[in-house]
Formats: structure tokens, sequence, C-alpha cells
């Protein structure tokens, strides 16, 4: 059989380099079989077509053949909670359909325990449970893994596997920002010990994380940790007042590295709005943060961040 990969992100974003994991498996099982595996084309024949789409804004591509297997959260006419089959889930991705990355990926756990508004792990993966070993995830031809779990502090099997990585050789990223709420002293202790690619990432979508993200910022302090080496994601809803303060508190942290997502869900029709993307794009992500409030950025620019049309103009 000739099979075609058909990677939406990857022909949506052209400087895209995440390699998609869903692809990867499908791609190293085919292969099992006997088959030839490579980038669908849409002037090539194939005798089975494989389509992912992780995000709801990407767009659906319109020559893909009507019989394509799609799957991933951003079809949103397709079931939340779709998997891969087991037989294909259970492969080792390959990595060579994307040569540009140089790193390992997967997850030591899957689902989340929270039912946040704005997201939709639970209804995708449902409730938090053990899936992999960090040695079942590893390349051995790289020191880097990069894992994608949603809330792996939240699982005793997922702390465990964090543990029994100190003193490997291999460095790690947690790319989805960790629950400052779980960490303990203990876990602080185990965080510090890690080898990090980069940032030690949590997430801060809410004035109630404040003061646990300030607690964990001390504690791996007292575990050596500088706050430049701490990356925090901050989730900006329509209240932008809320992701206001939650800059305020935390940007004194010297070096600390804060970055702003603009809330998006199409599945709920929810869509980021000017005043939004002017927090997200220009005051953070620009760093005027840094030397401002956002009422100061505000005046200073001419015009109310509260209202959408006057940013727009």
């Amino acid at each position: 059989m000739i099979i075609g990969l058909h990677d939406a992100e990857k022909e949506h974003f052209k400087s895209k380099t995440f390699p998609n994991y869903a692809l990867m498996k499908i791609s190293a099982w085919h292969k099992l079989q006997g088959d030839t595996v490579e980038w669908w084309n849409p002037l090539m024949k194939y005798d089975r077509v494989y389509s992912s789409k992780v995000f709801d804004f990407t767009p659906v591509n319109p020559y893909l053949p009507d019989d394509a297997i799609r799957g991933g959260s951003g079809y949103r006419d397709l079931p939340m909670n779709q998997e891969l089959p087991p037989e294909i889930d259970a492969m080792f991705p390959d990595y060579s359909i994307y040569p540009e990355c140089d790193y390992a990926i997967g997850y030591l756990t899957r689902g989340c325990p929270n039912h946040c508004r704005w997201c939709i792990v639970p209804k995708k993966e449902g409730g938090i449970r053990p899936y992999r070993t960090w040695e079942q995830l590893a390349r051995p031809d790289t020191d880097k893994l990069v894992l994608m779990d949603n809330n792996i502090l939240s699982c005793e099997h997922g702390i465990r596997q964090l543990e029994s990585l100190i003193g490997s050789k291999y460095r790690i990223d947690l790319n989805q920002g960790m629950d400052a709420r779980l960490v303990n002293d203990h876990i602080a202790g185990i965080l510090a010990q890690l080898k990090w690619i980069r940032f030690i990432r949590f997430s801060c979508d809410q004035k109630s994380q404040i003061n646990p993200i300030r607690r964990t910022i001390e504690l791996l302090g007292k575990h050596g940790v500088r706050p430049y080496r701490i990356f925090i994601y901050l989730l900006v809803t329509a209240d932008i007042e809320d992701a206001a303060d939650r800059v305020e508190a935390l940007k004194g942290y010297t070096g600390i590295n804060l970055y702003a997502q603009a809330e998006r869900n199409e599945r709920l029709g929810i869509m980021p709005n000017a005043a939004q993307l002017e927090f997200q794009q220009r005051y953070v992500y620009g760093g005027c943060y840094r030397k401002e409030t956002w009422n100061e950025y505000c005046d200073r620019k001419g015009f109310d961040c509260k209202n959408e049309s006057e940013v727009m103009a």
C-alpha cells in the first residue's frame, strides 16, 4: 500500500517544526507492515490518506479525498474522544518524517482531573492516568525529551517518572505548563534536580493561582532555582483586568518569563477580541509589561483597552 500523510499545521504554518505525534505512530505502523509512507500530495494517488489537525483555526484542505481518515481536535465534526487503534498507539514514533526534530516527544500520563472551562483535555482524554515510562519515549540519538503531559503532577506515576529521570543523561521540557497548586517542597526538590532544556513551565490562568505560583517560585528558590529559569503561561480571557493583575503580581520576580495566550476556542464560539490580542502581542510579548502597567500602556497608546473598537481604531 501507498500511504499519504497530511499534517494540517505543517501545511498552514510554513515554519512549523513541532512534529505530529499521531502521524509519526501511524507512519511507524504502516512501515512495519511493509507499506510505503510519504507526505500527501494532491496530485498523487494513494491507497489510504491520513489527515491530522490539531487546532480549530487551522484551515481544512479542500483537496483532501473524501475517504481520507481524519483525526485530531481540530476537526470539530469528529468525536472529541477519538483515539488511535491500540496497535498503532503502541508504536514507537517514526522520527524520520520530521528530520528537523532533534528531540524525543511523548506523554508519561494522559488526561486531567480538572475541568477548566477553556480546556478540552478532560473531554478528549478523560481523567488522569499513567501512560508510558520515560524509557519508552527516549531516543538513543538525542539527550532531549519533550513531554506533553497536561497535568503530570496530579498523577503519582508522573511524579515517580520525573524523579527517576534525575541523574539520567536526558534534558527535559514539560511544554504544557505544570499546576503550581500541586507543588510542595518534595516536588520542588525533584524539579530542581532535573536537567531542563530551557525553562521550568507553569500556568497561571486565573487569579486564584497567583499565590500558588508565588509559593512555588519561593520553594524552587530554596532549592537553587532562580526566577529567570521559570516560564509562566497566562491565559487572557475577555476579562483583561484579571490577566493584568496576574502580570503585576508576577513581573517583580527578576528575569521571570511571562507568556500571554489569548483565549480561543472555536468549538465554543470563543474568539479573542482586539484588546486581548493587543495585550498578548504588544503588551506582554513586546515586553512593555516590564516597565509599565496595562493601564499606563493604554494611556500611552491613547485608547481604552477595555473597548475593542478603540483598540481596532
